[in-house]
């Protein structure tokens, strides 16, 4: 029997929220990212041991699917990386298959060419909007322009795989800790989160198409903000995802960085090249293409 999903386009939305504590997550109320939970699920990662409890390589590491042993990357500042041979997913994307790719984010060394960067070099369409300045309000306001602005493109454009970062719950832990007002950016970030997958239903072709939506975090915090130990609080990541061939319930093994990229390939179709030498697999909750699964 015909799978109705062949029938669909595949669109990938992956959002990254820096510096979430998962132990944390699990004591506050996020109905956005409870419901994807809910319909496909939500599980903690340990970052790799060979790779710094740091923004710059974990991210560097969930868009190209390869460890910092290979992209370069070992800290804040990208020089000396070899992008150029593992580009992030949303660069491979468009050069590779022409294919529509977006990207949004505020933090300089992801977007522009600042301290080593970009991390994404060139995907189709790129909105960087930057705080006014490096405190947790000027983070939050910047984190509210980046949503608008991915929010408008996912609604009226049409990229068939996009990264939204948002950034304030990193840096309230890295000014205040994470107490009430770290608790409070994650909450913030939970309704970006609602907006964006709202964008996401209100496009006029949303009934023809099959969207996977994975939400990633890059390192947790200790108690008095900070990370690049090795605590478990700082090591302890975690991944929600939820899309036509993702089985509800627990994946049926682990989750680690790398598999982002790969599971971004597996949900648009596209065969994963051995040449690209990735260290990631799809997620083991993925369906095999030959099951129905009803949306």
């Amino acid at each position: 029997m015909p799978d109705p999903l062949d029938a669909a386009t595949p669109h990938v939305l992956v959002v990254g929220i820096d510096g979430v504590r998962y132990d944390l997550l699990q004591e506050l109320p996020t109905p956005n990212l409870d419901s994807l939970a809910e319909a496909g699920f939500l599980a903690p990662m340990e970052v790799d041991a060979g790779t710094p409890t740091m923004s710059g390589p974990c991210w560097a590491t969930i868009v190209t699917g390869v460890s910092p042993a290979k992209h370069g990357i070992w800290g804040n500042n990208f020089s000396a990386n070899r992008l150029d041979v593992f580009p992030d997913f949303a660069t491979r994307l468009a050069q590779v298959d022409r294919r529509r790719t977006f990207v949004a984010a505020g933090w300089e060394p992801l977007m522009i060419q600042h301290s080593g960067g970009p991390l994404f070099k060139a995907p189709s369409r790129l909105s960087f909007i930057a705080p006014a300045a490096d405190t947790p309000e000027a983070w939050d306001d910047c984190d509210e322009q980046v949503t608008a602005e991915a929010a408008h493109v996912l609604t009226h454009s049409d990229p068939e795989a996009s990264f939204v970062y948002l950034g304030a719950v990193d840096e309230t832990a890295h000014f205040l800790g994470c107490g009430p007002e770290y608790r409070q950016a994650v909450l913030s970030a939970d309704e970006r989160l609602g907006r964006l997958l709202e964008a996401v239903r209100n496009r006029t072709t949303y009934a023809s198409e099959a969207w996977t939506v994975i939400v990633v975090t890059d390192h947790g915090h200790v108690d008095d903000g900070g990370h690049g130990g090795d605590t478990v609080e700082e090591r302890t990541a975690w991944v929600a995802c939820a899309g036509p061939r993702i089985a509800p319930g627990q994946p049926g093994g682990s989750i680690r960085h790398p598999d982002i990229a790969a599971q971004v390939y597996t949900s648009l179709g596209r065969a994963i090249d051995p040449h690209w030498t990735l260290d990631g697999s799809p997620f083991p909750a993925t369906r095999p293409a030959e099951v129905a699964v009803h949306r």
